[in-house]
């Protein structure tokens, strides 16, 4: 059975009130939608928009943040960010590495142990859906 792959054009940004509020509505209201949880913006140069192909961008974080001198700010960011990852969800890893680990692993715990990733392939030029099957 094939999905016919269709580009969603709505950007949420969870560490924005007013986007986070019309996510949490939007999920509400949508629960067949499919999701792509992005772990930070991406830098301005780095075009993720067709990511959008598998689900609705969830940005979690802002670009810039690093984890630097603790994790524990960053563990209770993303737990709450990616407390409604489904398995039929997907993360983008883009950003600070140990941002990106607390990431797959918060989203393993909340899937129980199966989740997808979105892999970027440079020479096709386009991401590859992979899937994280811990069990």
């Amino acid at each position: 059975m094939s999905r016919e792959i269709e580009m969603k054009n709505k950007i949420f940004e969870l560490y924005k009130p007013n986007s986070l509020i019309e996510f949490l509505d939007f999920y509400k209201k949508n629960p067949d939608e499919r999701f792509v949880y992005v772990v930070q913006q991406p830098a301005p140069n780095i075009n993720i928009l067709s990511a959008s192909d598998f689900g609705y961008l969830v940005i979690c974080l802002p670009n810039r943040e690093q984890a630097i001198l603790s994790t524990t700010p960053y563990i209770h960011k993303m737990r709450k960010n990616l407390r409604d990852i489904r398995s039929q969800d997907y993360l983008l890893a883009v950003g600070d590495p140990v941002i990106i680990g607390i990431s797959a692993s918060l989203a393993s715990k909340a899937t129980n142990g199966r989740y997808n990733m979105l892999k970027w392939d440079r020479q096709e030029k386009r991401y590859y859906p992979l899937e994280v099957d811990e069990n």
